[in-house]
């Protein structure tokens, strides 16, 4: 749970952190005029194998028209490859941090290390805790509320006696 609790605090704030990198400035504004993404796949797998040397499955390609910038993450390590949409040059190249935390914060982190490529983990997980946090909060109710109800009675308790013996 505590780990839940600081990779979600963690989360919350990668924006303001550096744990996710910011996006680059480019002089491409709108999606007109961009390379196609067949070719921005194509630079991603190409400097990752080469550069990187590192696997060169994409999970995805975020692509930002308004900032004029496609970012592709890998499938089987954090880094990020920021591309310029109209003229392919390779912006910036960042590990991906906030992509980790995530993976710890939601159990899929052990899928990606035993590399099932299933849910199963991630959602036994995810139930337990879940389960496990819902019976906290109640218990914790019942901590904070029992007592509580046991003074009001023995009050009333009190208060009954001393009428019936005046």
């Amino acid at each position: 749970m505590l780990l839940i609790g600081v990779t979600g605090l963690l989360l919350g704030w990668k924006k303001q952190t550096s744990l996710l990198p910011p996006t680059q400035n480019t002089t491409a504004s709108a999606a007109t005029g961009w390379i196609s993404l067949d070719s921005i796949q194509h630079i991603a797998l190409n400097y990752s194998s080469v550069a990187l040397g590192k696997s060169s499955e994409i999970d995805r390609i975020d692509v930002r028209p308004a900032k004029g910038v496609a970012k592709v993450r890998f499938a089987d390590h954090f880094t990020e490859l920021q591309i310029d949409g109209k003229t392919g040059t390779i912006l910036s190249v960042s590990h991906r941090t906030s992509d980790l935390i995530e993976m710890i914060h939601d159990g899929s982190i052990v899928e990606y290390l035993v590399g099932t490529g299933t849910d199963g983990v991630k959602l036994l997980y995810t139930t337990l805790v879940s389960i496990g946090l819902i019976l906290l909060s109640i218990s914790g109710f019942w901590l904070w509320y029992n007592p509580k109800r046991i003074r009001k009675a023995k009050t009333s308790a009190k208060v009954q006696t001393a009428r019936t013996l005046h």
